[in-house]
């Protein structure tokens, strides 16, 4: 019997249990017609720093309330996209991977996008490229409300403990802060590199 498709809110640099289940899967579909609401992990991610953690966020253009996440435009306001690369080189410039990593995620503050939902799809792809996870994803064409799929798009909220995450593992600041879970896939991809592919696995059996 196949594995059904698995149903996700887009997120920015999304945390590391939607990662698990896209390794679970292998066929991805993001929701695109589900109403924008501010608060969640759509347009901002957490990173771990030497005080605790650090929140990015993108900002976006104020749209209506009750604007789809497929319309939601990104705002130039702050030179975000600099500070949100400074702020990973600061966190993650001592972490065994982030040098090799570079190249290919750099661009992603250097172009525009125009749409919050392009931007997320294209980072998570690459990302999912550097794990060497292969997943296939696909937006909705409409709103999904009796998906014959797995649906996790209540993990797009922050409050949410998912049930599958992975383990411990080596981070840059532990020895000062301890463990933080619940960061972005990328404190995992900079922490471990190629061993990320085969912890997000494992956690998702």
């Amino acid at each position: 019997m196949p594995m059904l498709a698995t149903l996700l809110c887009s997120a920015y640099m999304p945390p590391i249990h939607f990662f698990t289940a896209m390794a679970r899967s292998g066929e991805v579909v993001i929701e695109q017609y589900d109403s924008y609401s501010k608060q969640t992990w759509r347009n901002r991610c957490m990173i771990a720093v030497d005080s605790g953690v650090q929140s990015l966020t993108v900002p976006v253009v104020k749209g209506n309330s009750k604007q789809l996440m497929r319309d939601v435009r990104i705002s130039d306001h702050g030179n975000w996209r600099r500070l949100h690369w400074n702020a990973l080189k600061t966190a993650y410039m001592n972490s065994p991977f982030f040098i090799y990593y570079t190249d290919d995620l750099y661009p992603f503050f250097e172009r525009r996008w125009e749409f919050l939902i392009d931007f997320n799809t294209e980072i998570t792809e690459k990302i999912l490229e550097l794990i060497d996870i292969k997943a296939n994803i696909r937006l909705t064409d409409r709103y999904l409300k009796l998906p014959d799929m797995v649906d996790l798009r209540h993990l797009i909220d922050p409050s949410v403990t998912p049930r599958q995450s992975v383990g411990e593992y080596w981070q840059v600041f532990k020895s000062e802060n301890g463990f933080i879970g619940g960061l972005s896939i990328l404190d995992l991809l900079f922490n471990t590199g190629p061993e990320a592919k085969l912890l997000l696995t494992a956690a998702g059996k």
